[in-house]
């Protein structure tokens, strides 16, 4: 009788647990929603950033265009010839900041489209190649640099830095290496309140996690996810999208919640629409969507 009632104890323990690790699980999207096909019909599409008003801006590099998604109208042309940009981010003035790769630079999108340079160059040198970014509250922008090399360039372009390495670009204008011990870094996100930074080692398959001191650089590396990533985002419950093969949602404490399959290979994410609960998932060729039950905390 002991071990019957052991078993059934047990059984209970086990099936409650299994329930709550499900409902947890469907706390982040509806059981009947799947991911839909928002565009197709581009090269390699990236770099996902949402405006204020929620749509989503998101680049094709190697068409070397910008183009935007809107909840009601579909997808349009933002601009062509864009010096070949790749991660975005809108800045507080509502300026699309841009991982330029054509010349290796930060810059933005003038009120006439126009591409401004922020920075290109680190120690004299000039930058590698800026991929993707994250804005601070407080205006800094931190940005990863790693090398691959593109067609566009010459044959005997060269990385100039001798560390693919992580940057931080303050408000008044100044440049710091903040990570130089990665293989090679790529997707970064910040939390909302300013005080932790994700990076992911792309080719390590590492996610590390980062406390952020006042004069923007970085104390206490702390392992956070056994994932490299292309791209990153964040939900309000502090949820992390990574982007490797899936789309993989890791709680604050890096903890699997939710693996999403997706037709294509994801290479980046955002929340987007007027009310932030939709996922957009840059995927080679297309771009998905996936309403969510979460939102998101980009700008």
């Amino acid at each position: 009788m002991l071990k019957i009632k052991l078993f059934v104890f047990v059984f209970f323990s086990f099936t409650t647990a299994a329930i709550v690790s499900q409902n947890k699980k469907n706390k982040l999207f509806s059981k009947n929603k799947k991911i839909q096909l928002a565009g197709t019909g581009f090269i390699f599409t990236e770099g996902p950033a949402v405006a204020p008003d929620g749509r989503v801006y998101f680049t094709d590099q190697p068409n070397d265009k910008i183009h935007i998604w809107d909840q009601k109208a579909g997808i349009s042309l933002y601009k062509a010839g864009t010096g070949r940009s790749n991660g975005l981010y809108f800045n507080a003035k509502n300026q699309l900041v841009a991982c330029a790769y054509e010349k290796n630079q930060l810059a933005y999108f003038d009120k006439n489209k126009q591409l401004v340079v922020l920075h290109e160059d680190f120690d004299n040198e000039h930058l590698n190649a800026p991929n993707d970014l994250w804005i601070d509250p407080n205006g800094g922008i931190y940005f990863s640099d790693p090398y691959y090399h593109r067609k566009w360039w010459p044959i005997d372009h060269r990385q100039e830095q001798d560390i693919q390495g992580v940057y931080y670009l303050n408000p008044d204008g100044n440049i710091f290496r903040v990570i130089d011990d990665f293989e090679r870094p790529n997707g970064l996100i910040g939390t909302p309140d300013g005080k932790t930074l994700y990076v992911a080692d792309i080719k390590a398959d590492k996610i590390w996690i980062y406390d952020i001191q006042k004069d923007g650089s970085l104390a206490n590396k702390t392992f956070f996810a056994p994932k490299g990533s292309d791209g990153m985002t964040i939900d309000n419950k502090g949820n992390v999208y990574l982007t490797s093969g899936k789309v993989w949602v890791y709680n604050p404490n890096g903890e699997l919640l939710r693996e999403i399959e997706v037709p294509e290979n994801p290479s980046n994410v955002c929340f987007g629409g007027k009310k932030r609960n939709i996922l957009f998932i840059t995927a080679r060729k297309s771009v998905y969507t996936l309403k969510m039950k979460v939102k998101g905390v980009d700008n």
